[in-house]
């Protein structure tokens, strides 16, 4: 059993209720062709972190109940429709191992199934009674869009930049878990310090999540166990080959010259994989990950050594740097 079985286990019963909720929610449309749609959408769940990072944190602080649950489903719905969407900027035919809305019926139903995955996201935000809560879900989705359009002009204009990169990453990937954390607090009616404490745990969980993805995509298929290289296909440039960029190997300015390319061959792809496995880009960016969870960390040292949830939190942050999926 991984970590996050055993943590999913303990909040069974809150995340079964949770799915119950968001299938409730996007059963109500009265659309045959929506609903159809839908019944293929939810049997394809992701891991659901997002979420169960909300739940856990509600809990800390003994909160629980439908506030919980709708705050919860508004976080999911709206990763959902972020992935639609997603879905059809990059072309994608497949998701989770699954084929993508946009492949199965086009992109015009797929962009129309994200707006109403979107709008079902706010109409459980409402239904919360939180103004706070709605504010970040809103807030949730101009970081998302930023995200996207940032990383696209960054892959168009061949941006080689750190900073850039985690400017990035905290909007397309690490907002979606401060929004969580934050909305699980709010929910609970949490004091400040603590709701900020844990947005910054998960703004540092958040980039170690992208930072341990981005790492898969510099092995071949065959090692990961699904399609990599695709963010090199499409010009985006991750922390691995920055890393190894900044080494001063002799290659580096050939690797380059690749880079400035509008499209690479598949060969093409496959040496700059190996010249960031060679030259130090998948250590220095697990050494990062590492510098990261220990600011998270501390982060924690807000609640008590005995608190359950903190250990629970502590033992995800763990998983995410080692997972292999």
């Amino acid at each position: 059993m991984t970590t996050l079985e055993k943590l999913i286990g303990l909040h069974k019963g809150d995340i079964d209720e949770l799915n119950a909720h968001i299938e409730r929610r996007l059963s109500s449309s009265g659309s045959p062709m929506m609903s159809h749609i839908i019944i293929s959408l939810l049997r394809t769940k992701g891991k659901q972190l997002r979420p169960l990072l909300l739940i856990m944190c509600a809990k800390m602080f003994g909160a629980s109940g439908s506030k919980v649950m709708s705050a919860a489903a508004a976080v999911e719905l709206l990763h959902n429709a972020s992935l639609i969407h997603d879905d059809v900027v990059d072309n994608s035919s497949t998701r989770r191992g699954n084929p993508t809305v946009n492949a199965v019926w086009d992109n015009h139903v797929a962009v129309l199934v994200g707006d109403f995955f979107t709008s079902s996201a706010m109409q459980e935000a409402i239904d919360t009674g939180e103004i706070r809560i709605v504010d970040a879900l809103c807030a949730l989705g101009r970081d998302l869009s930023l995200g996207e359009i940032d990383q696209i002009y960054n892959a168009r204009e061949h941006t080689l930049d750190e900073t850039n990169y985690f400017r990035i990453i905290d909007y397309k990937t690490a907002s979606l878990f401060v929004a969580s954390a934050r909305m699980g607090c709010i929910a609970a009616g949490a004091p400040d310090e603590k709701t900020e404490a844990l947005a910054r745990y998960a703004l540092l969980f958040g980039r170690c999540f992208q930072l341990r993805d981005d790492i898969f995509d510099y092995y071949d298929a065959a090692t990961v166990g699904k399609p990599t290289g695709n963010d090199l296909r499409e010009g985006k440039v991750t922390l691995p080959l920055l890393k190894a960029l900044q080494s001063g190997a002799p290659e580096c300015r050939a690797i380059r010259e690749l880079l400035g390319k509008d499209n690479l061959s598949d060969s093409e792809i496959a040496v700059i994989q190996k010249f960031a496995r060679d030259n130090g880009g998948i250590e220095s960016t697990y050494a990062t990950m590492d510098c990261l969870k220990h600011q998270a960390m501390a982060q924690l040292d807000v609640f008590p050594a005995e608190e359950p949830i903190r250990q629970q939190l502590m033992e995800l942050f763990d998983f995410i740097i080692e997972r292999k999926f």
